[in-house]
């Protein structure tokens, strides 16, 4: 029942994605199986931190990456926390937990050519799949929203007018991004196919599919993988790395730290912090070319 708390609490009071919960919840579940197995134990608000240590160990022996081993004790922090929470345990049993150290992967975003190849030069369907698909990319790319943010955006969050959109990010906090003119464009033109589906089922939301519900995570995947699979070679190709992309690009530009943090959605600067490595070359590019010590 617990577990099923918790879930429902990740959902109605965190806002997270259905695919971020199931995570956690297989997570909590793996564990649970564990300690039956191994400690003949049923109740996971019993647990202190030696059985919790062993499965780590486990996890190193089977060959699980400490990254991955991480996450799955960040899903169990955090579903003792709502345990702490709510009453059912007087401590955390991995309050003073340390993350295992991990590599950081460099993430390597889309190029500003590779964007302008799938926005500027590819040909898209000229009806209403070819029109979403494009806008889909052109949303996530101009304004580095979440996937979670687009799938779940209202008609009402896109006031054309105001040229600003509307998004609910992680905690239920809102924040208002820009339109550039373009982007209104590829919306005025995706809006008229719209109003032609022949039967609305999800009417208050933004994006839909082409039975007239709204769009779902999957979707938005297959769209990315879709189109960028044609003009680029990169192995990760996700909505997350149109955002990475969205971020990178700015700071390439010359766009304020603080600037990105807030078109992100971040609580702190450390979030968007990660995005500045992919800025580095850029950065050296520009200490070369003005630093009075590198002219001739």
């Amino acid at each position: 029942m617990s577990l099923d708390a918790f879930t429902s609490y990740l959902n109605l009071e965190k806002n997270y994605s259905p695919h971020t919960i199931k995570a956690y919840a297989k997570d909590i579940d793996d564990f649970q199986k564990y300690i039956l197995d191994h400690y003949q134990l049923e109740e996971i608000q019993k647990v202190e931190y030696g059985p919790i240590r062993s499965w780590i160990v486990a996890l190193v022996e089977q060959g699980v990456s400490n990254r991955s081993i991480n996450r799955k004790i960040a899903s169990l922090k955090a579903y003792y926390r709502f345990l702490l929470k709510i009453g059912m345990i007087e401590h955390n049993p991995l309050a003073k937990h340390r993350a295992l150290k991990s590599e950081k992967r460099i993430q390597v975003p889309f190029s500003e050519n590779e964007m302008e190849r799938v926005l500027d030069a590819m040909e898209y369907d000229d009806d209403f799949l070819g029109l979403r698909d494009k806008l889909i990319i052109e949303l996530l790319y101009a304004t580095g929203m979440r996937r979670s943010e687009l799938v779940h955006l209202k008609l009402s969050d896109v006031d054309l007018n105001g040229k600003t959109v509307k998004v609910l990010g992680k905690r239920n906090k809102e924040r208002i991004l820009p339109l550039m003119p373009r982007l209104i464009g590829s919306i005025q033109s995706y809006l008229e196919q719209r109003s032609a589906v022949p039967k609305i089922v999800d009417a208050t939301h933004f994006l839909l599919t082409n039975t007239g519900h709204k769009i779902y995570e999957t979707l938005v995947y297959r769209v990315i993988n879709k189109y960028l699979s044609r003009v680029s070679p990169k192995v990760k190709k996700s909505p997350h790395m149109l955002r990475h992309t969205f971020a990178t690009h700015l700071l390439n530009q010359g766009a304020d730290l603080n600037a990105v943090k807030e078109l992100l959605g971040h609580s702190s600067l450390a979030s968007t912090q990660v995005y500045t490595h992919s800025s580095i070359a850029k950065l050296k590019e520009v200490h070369a070319t003005t630093h009075p010590r590198n002219k001739e």
